[in-house]
């Protein structure tokens, strides 16, 4: 029977692989949202200490004109556009990306995040707040809308979701979600937009990927904004929520 400490060794193994082949070695894996809790040896108590990351990608010039800014006094984010005279179409590309409310954190890739934020003001489920939301209106890729919830109120829960366009009928929508328990320290777990490159862009499928989140928050931020492809990545955003709150770090493309 394998031990605690083997299955955790195991799984550790396993998220640096899934890192290395979905991220480092993908040309385009898209947006993307990791949550999870923080293990390092310079932040006391480490296993309370969470992390929410969440990263843009581009191949368009319309889709590159764009930056993250945090605000909410440091703890909300969102998109702007560089250079407001090349906007075409703000709708998909300007949103919120990170809110909270009282030990709630949201993190999403699209205008749902403030759908969420105003579901669960109101004691909507996360699972019902996204339930009339569709995928993005961007044939032929129909960009899928993920989202993510940390909740700590209790032992703490991570929800993500994912909202694509049907395999058989891309008019219609599957809505998948999954309700995680908290991870182990040092771990999270992942969700992008895509699998890879493609025309049009083949969505993520399959469960979210166990993924490595070791070091600081500055450690991590670095360490994920690396492994993205330089041609493509954009900007890059690590949440640290701990007993102090809740900050955020940026690294983004100049």
């Amino acid at each position: 029977m394998m031990s605690e400490t083997s299955r955790l060794e195991q799984l550790r193994v396993f998220a640096e692989q899934h890192f290395a082949r979905h991220l480092a070695a993908n040309r385009y894996p898209g947006r993307g949202i990791v949550i999870g809790r923080l293990a390092a040896s310079d932040v006391e108590d480490a296993g309370d200490a969470w992390v929410q990351v969440y990263w843009i990608m581009g191949r368009s010039a319309h889709s590159r004109n764009r930056r993250f800014v945090a605000g909410g006094d440091g703890v909300e984010l969102r998109t702007e556009a560089r250079d407001l005279s090349l906007v075409t179409d703000p709708s998909l590309i300007i949103y919120e990306a990170m809110l909270e409310l009282e030990d709630l954190y949201i993190v999403a890739n699209g205008d749902h995040a403030r759908t969420v934020h105003t579901g669960l003001e109101r004691h909507v489920r996360f699972e019902d707040a996204l339930g009339e939301r569709e995928r993005e209106d961007d044939p032929p890729n129909y960009t899928p809308r993920i989202a993510g919830l940390l909740n700590l109120r209790g032992a703490g829960t991570v929800r993500l979701s994912i909202l694509r366009a049907n395999a058989a009928d891309p008019a219609l929508t599957d809505h998948v979600f999954w309700r995680l328990p908290a991870p182990p320290p040092g771990l999270g777990y992942g969700i992008t937009t895509y699998r890879s490159d493609g025309a049009p862009l083949p969505p993520y499928a399959g469960d979210p990927l166990w993924l490595p989140l070791v070091g600081s928050v500055e450690d991590v931020a670095d360490t994920y904004w690396e492994a993205l492809d330089r041609e493509n990545r954009i900007a890059l955003a690590a949440k640290l929520i701990d007993a102090e709150g809740s900050r955020i770090i940026l690294r983004q493309s100049e």
